[in-house]
């Protein structure tokens, strides 16, 4: 009966809304760095994916087969974690990664040295990032003093998926994370790092739009 009325009570949906006052302005400012990007500026999405565990399966993984799915053990061993860093260029959809071993506002602030060191010199940097602590800390208040033409953009709270990196890092989570083997925390920020490195150079733009654009974005 269920069947034939396309009713689904088993399935169950969640869901979370911002409870930000200034969710139209954050959202509508994001939106518009995907859309109209400043000409002469570079717009980066930065994001770190944090206690990435490097897992060793204790039994071999065996290969698909017809009519057999991929099988992992059960059992596993876990060498131990490590943080990604990543930076989406809006433009050209390259990503530029580090990883880290610690998770602090030091590494934080060393990666944005680095994504400043990729554009050209006193060139306008955009950088969306969404309310972590660790993105307003004084060390980052004093790399934005020392750095006056980078610009941070928060998304508003609740809605880190209006920052596009987190689109990228559902991919290398199903490409790389989710099945893989690793030996030590060192073979997996090798693999990391060489999946980066193979994927800017085939990357392309998220291109971000409407289904209707004469609707606003708003808050529930």
């Amino acid at each position: 009966i269920w069947q034939r009325a396309g009713l689904k009570p088993h399935r169950l949906e969640r869901y979370l809304a911002s409870n930000d006052p200034e969710f139209e302005r954050k959202a509508a400012d994001i939106i518009g760095l995907y859309l109209h990007p400043p000409q002469h500026a570079a717009v980066f999405c930065v994001d770190e994916k944090s206690a990435i565990q490097a897992l060793d399966r204790l039994d071999p993984v065996l290969p698909m087969s017809p009519g057999r799915a991929e099988r992992h053990g059960f059992e596993y061993y876990r060498h131990g974690t490590l943080s990604l860093y990543a930076a989406l260029d809006v433009r050209s959809g390259k990503v530029h990664g580090k990883t880290a071993h610690r998770h602090t506002s030091d590494e934080f602030v060393e990666f944005l040295q680095e994504v400043v060191g990729l554009c050209k010199p006193k060139q306008d940097i955009h950088v969306i990032l969404d309310n972590l602590s660790a993105h307003k800390t004084h060390k980052v208040a004093s790399f934005l003093e020392n750095h006056p033409n980078v610009k941070l953009h928060f998304t508003p709270t609740y809605s880190s998926w209006l920052n596009q990196v987190e689109i990228w890092f559902s991919r290398i989570e199903r490409d790389v994370i989710a099945r893989g083997v690793f030996s030590s925390v060192r073979d997996l920020g090798r693999k990391l790092i060489r999946y980066i490195r193979a994927y800017s150079k085939t990357a392309r733009p998220f291109h971000w739009k409407y289904s209707n654009p004469s609707r606003h974005v708003k808050a529930c």
